[in-house]
């Protein structure tokens, strides 16, 4: 199976990819970065997820904040612990005594070549790592992230939160040169599960119960504040091209990352025109591809999302 490293802020959908990651990957470790709550509350989160699906992956914190700034203050969404909505068991487990980073580079140095990175937090431990490490864009396999839209926004009108809160560690990491897969908002909203399926769910054992109770939740957040009646998944989907391709189709083009716009820094500017010449005057030429951008997911994924929570739940039983 494929080594991934899952670096992220649980935070309800980081839960579903947690689990996602663990029942079709090799998951090695586990990395938090502040954003859904505080760094303290998302590493809190992802010990007490690991106790309740009996995961034994090492998990390490990283940053606190960004590059630059503090960062996000008063994040409701997943409410006040991150992942309100059930009552976690209390981690029977400690972090590593070592930064996200640190990890990050331990566990690509030792599956050079193979190891996938993926981000569904804000990209700081991945800028930093690569910052330290220049050698780390080539001992990874791959980066995939869940941040960024082609479309509207949740963060401002324009910019996705991921992104959003730490543009100019997006930005690092996009030009690292790293073969990169990025599946945005525009996609993972429409990769929602309804208040029947999130129902379904409650006939299972302990686990399956339990992320029952944390979908309703985030299901009444979404529609409380974005009109929306699925809870969107958004983070197992950064795991899909190594799980199973076709389940989103992907387009190889060039995303860049806004920093300085007044009304859009944090925005994700796509490359979706299809130029037919590089002599076009008045209008800027295609930059070269540097990701591959997620554009429509299968009706096929969100069944497929839930058939891994139902087998983890029997395996925690």
């Amino acid at each position: 199976m494929t080594p991934v490293l899952l670096d992220c802020d649980p935070g309800h959908d980081d839960a579903v990819a947690m689990l996602y990651a663990a029942r079709h990957l090799d998951l090695r470790a586990i990395t938090t970065v502040y954003g859904n709550q505080t760094l303290e509350k998302v590493t809190r989160n992802a010990l007490a997820l690991c106790r309740l699906a009996r995961l034994d992956a090492p998990v390490a914190a990283g940053a606190a904040k960004p590059l630059l700034g503090e960062g996000p203050k008063d994040v409701t969404i997943h409410g006040k612990t991150g992942i309100d909505g059930a009552e976690l068991p209390e981690p029977d487990r400690a972090p590593l005594d070592i930064h996200a980073v640190e990890l990050i580079l331990r566990t690509a140095r030792a599956h050079r070549g193979e190891l996938v990175l993926a981000a569904t937090g804000a990209l700081t431990n991945v800028a930093l790592a690569l910052s330290t490490e220049p050698k780390l864009k080539d001992w990874l396999r791959a980066i995939t992230i869940m941040g960024g839209s082609t479309g509207i926004g949740n963060s401002t009108e324009v910019a996705e939160f991921n992104i959003h809160v730490d543009p100019e560690a997006a930005d690092m990491v996009l030009r690292a040169g790293v073969p990169t897969w990025v599946v945005g908002l525009d996609v993972t909203r429409r990769v929602g599960v309804t208040a029947e399926q999130i129902a379904s769910l409650r006939e299972g054992g302990r686990l399956a119960r339990t992320m029952a109770d944390l979908l309703d939740f985030f299901l009444d957040s979404l529609r409380r504040v974005h009109g929306l009646n699925t809870a969107s998944l958004h983070d197992p989907c950064a795991l899909v091209p190594f799980i199973d391709p076709g389940l989103i189709e992907y387009r190889h083009t060039s995303v860049r990352v806004e920093l300085a716009g007044t009304l859009t820094r944090g925005m994700t500017v796509a490359e979706l025109r299809r130029l037919g010449s590089t002599q076009l005057g008045h209008i800027r030429p295609s930059a070269a591809p540097n990701v591959h951008l997620a554009r429509e997911p299968s009706p096929r994924l969100v069944p497929h999302i839930l058939a891994a929570i139902r087998e983890m739940d029997v395996r925690a039983t």
